[in-house]
């Protein structure tokens, strides 16, 4: 009996362990299950939120409390705290808020900014790919932007929006004009435009005091006349496969070729190596060059007026790509974002915080076109600060007033991300930004000249290798140092194979590896043309 009671007992336990685990485990089941049938609505305004933010901003932040910040309280029902720091001081600031454990619920930075990509590995920012479908622009935002801020698979980062279209080269066409030019085709026609002029008197003043390229120190602008050429663009593969850095391709070391027979003629800058970017702009807009670079957005007209105000028949326009040796046409497309905004792991546990600050970074990021700029708009009049307030109607335009960002009179101000995404196939005339004639001409030859060609998605967007992080700047610098050289002589081109040889031996090779690594991690199959 002894035994046998001894045996029942052991029988018992294991049932009576196995009856309590199930127990648990069903009430884990049940809890599971009420969080799932328990929806959370993305817009319930019920209850209020406290939402902590920072991030970077060019020029004076705007005061702690104001009649605009009022209003983003009352209308999204929180207690709303945005940090806006100057860019300058942003790094050191961020990162010290941060190390002291004070990391708020939304977290901006600047674009390609290698901290987001570590702290994401980490785990310190919110996975967003369950989250970004509710909102109306969050949620239309292109795929191939959104997986720049991939990591590990998922999504971390929302960008701050910028054109795609990159910035590219532009002419003279005045100058083309006086000499009896067409805008060039190939490399082979740009040099002798560029040469050209040099040595023919194209601003018809009866003096030799022009050239053709304008260009200063790191080899900037690059002309690249599509991603072909382009130093940046990780569009070359070597023998096994693999994606090569443009700064050591056969595209790179045809374009130094092409430099270096210029920078024989004089025909352009002849102080490049050490000339600043600023001092590379004053040689083009004080109309010594012929030949620079322009862009759809973030164009300066007082420099254009500037050479407007020398030369009255100024006349610019935009260069279209060349066919490349491999039958490729069209540039590379810019990351379309200046900046990242990430949200604090820590809000995981309560999604209503979650989607109430998605809510007011979907709000700030809402796209009004010209004809949607009117007081009749009740989200763009609460955007920019009411009619009357913060800003007027002048000529059937919005005006902001001229205290609109110092006396925080409009909610526009603290959204840490203010700037509206286009939606993707979205008509805008980028132009329209800007009131000189001869700038919206120059800036409607660029966006036609864009819409009519392909651009390159960059595979490189978004990844990062521990490797570029160490040695990258230093090693970027080397290859610049090295092709200046070459460009004026002081260095072979013949000495190409070797110059790649050194760029591997200092990190490049783990550069290329570990990048390869991530753009496969990325899903990237192809290349990809849009």
């Amino acid at each position: 009996m002894k035994i046998g009671k001894i045996s029942l007992t052991m029988l018992l336990i294991p049932s009576l362990l196995l009856a309590a685990c199930s127990s648990e485990t069903n009430q884990a089941s049940n809890k599971e299950k009420e969080k799932e049938t328990k929806k959370v609505d993305p817009f319930d305004h019920s209850k209020k939120y406290t939402i902590t933010g920072m991030t970077f901003r060019f020029g004076d932040p705007p005061p702690a409390s104001s009649p605009g910040l009022d209003m983003i309280n009352e209308r999204f029902n929180v207690d709303y705290k945005p940090e806006i720091i100057p860019q300058g001081d942003y790094v050191e600031k961020s990162s010290a808020i941060v190390a002291s454990g004070s990391m708020p619920d939304l977290v901006g930075f600047p674009a390609n900014d290698a901290r987001f990509y570590q702290w994401a590995s980490e785990g310190a920012f919110l996975p967003l790919d369950d989250y970004l479908k509710h909102y109306e622009t969050l949620g239309k935002i292109p795929k191939h932007i959104y997986d720049a801020f991939k990591v590990n698979g998922k999504i971390y980062g929302i960008p701050r929006y910028t054109p795609e279209y990159p910035v590219t080269p532009i002419i003279r066409k005045d100058w083309l004009d006086n000499l009896g030019l067409e805008v060039p085709t190939s490399y082979e026609e740009l040099k002798k435009v560029a040469i050209a002029f040099t040595e023919n008197d194209p601003d018809q003043n009866g003096k030799k005091d022009t050239y053709g390229l304008a260009i200063g120190e790191n080899i900037n602008p690059n002309f690249n006349m599509g991603t072909y050429w382009d130093f940046s663009a990780w569009y070359h593969q070597d023998k096994d496969g693999n994606y090569i850095p443009g700064i050591i391709s056969k595209g790179r070391k045809d374009l130094i070729g092409f430099f270096a027979d210029l920078y024989a003629k004089g025909a352009m800058t002849k102080d490049f190596a050490v000339l600043n970017w600023q001092d590379t702009n004053a040689e083009f807009y004080k109309g010594k060059a012929g030949i620079f670079i322009g862009g759809v957005a973030g164009m300066s007209e007082p420099y254009l007026q500037g050479l407007l105000d020398l030369n009255p028949k100024a006349e610019l326009v935009a260069i279209p790509p060349f066919k490349a040796p491999d039958g490729s046409v069209g540039f590379t497309m810019g990351s379309g974002n200046s900046g990242i905004l990430a949200l604090n792991a820590k809000m995981a546990d309560d999604e209503g915080k979650i989607y109430r600050a998605l809510e007011l970074v979907d709000f700030g990021k809402k796209f009004y076109t010209r004809e949607e700029m009117t007081p009749q708009n009740k989200d763009f009049d609460f955007f920019w600060g009411k009619e009357g307030v913060g800003y007027k109607m002048e000529n059937g335009a919005p005006v902001r007033v001229p205290e609109f960002s110092t006396a925080g009179l409009a909610p526009s101000t603290y959204f840490l991300d203010n700037r509206g995404h286009l939606p993707e196939g979205g008509k805008v005339r980028f132009a329209d930004d800007y009131k000189l004639e001869p700038m919206k001409n120059l800036v409607n030859s660029l966006q036609d000249m864009f819409e009519a060609n392909k651009l390159y998605v960059n595979p490189s967007n978004g990844v990062i290798s521990k490797t570029e992080q160490e040695k990258g700047t230093d090693l970027t610098q080397f290859i610049m140092n090295e092709q200046a050289k070459m460009i004026a002589g002081q260095r072979p081109i013949s000495d190409w194979d070797k110059l790649v040889d050194e760029y591997m031996a200092r990190g490049g090779k783990e550069i290329i590896q570990e990048m390869n690594k991530g753009i496969k991690e990325k899903g990237y199959k192809k290349k990809e043309w849009k």
